[in-house]
């Protein structure tokens, strides 16, 4: 009994942890200033954020339910997997496409590193 009780109090953790880091990634598109900024928040804090909820759902269903769902763990590694990608690629065609990075940036690494590749010689 104290054992279903001791999941039941991880799985809320995980989900009520989740469930803040997506609220931050959204206070990150709110507040931050370019298209690159915004694109890391919700890249990084959202993908944490749905894994540890799906995490904690998995936990839960587990230990409380006895019920092992093989879709919740392929949707966390889908997740961990297709997420930090597809934000790299936006941002990336984000910069191709000439969207300028807000004024008080200190660094352009990709300007650096593409002027090394295009240089005539």
């Amino acid at each position: 009994m104290i054992v279903a009780e001791t999941f039941k109090i991880i799985s809320m953790i995980l989900i009520i942890l989740g469930t803040i880091l997506s609220l931050v990634s959204t206070f990150g598109l709110i507040r931050l200033p370019d298209v690159y900024t915004r694109n890391h928040a919700a890249s990084k804090s959202t993908t944490l954020g749905i894994m540890t909820i799906l995490l904690g759902t998995f936990v839960y269903f587990l230990n409380v339910h006895g019920h092992f769902d093989s879709r919740v763990l392929l949707g966390i590694f889908f997740i961990f997997l297709t997420s930090p990608v597809a934000g790299h690629l936006i941002s990336r065609s984000a910069y191709h496409s000439g969207v300028k990075l807000w004024d008080k940036s200190v660094e352009d690494d990709l300007k650096s590193s593409q002027d090394k590749v295009y240089v005539k010689k």
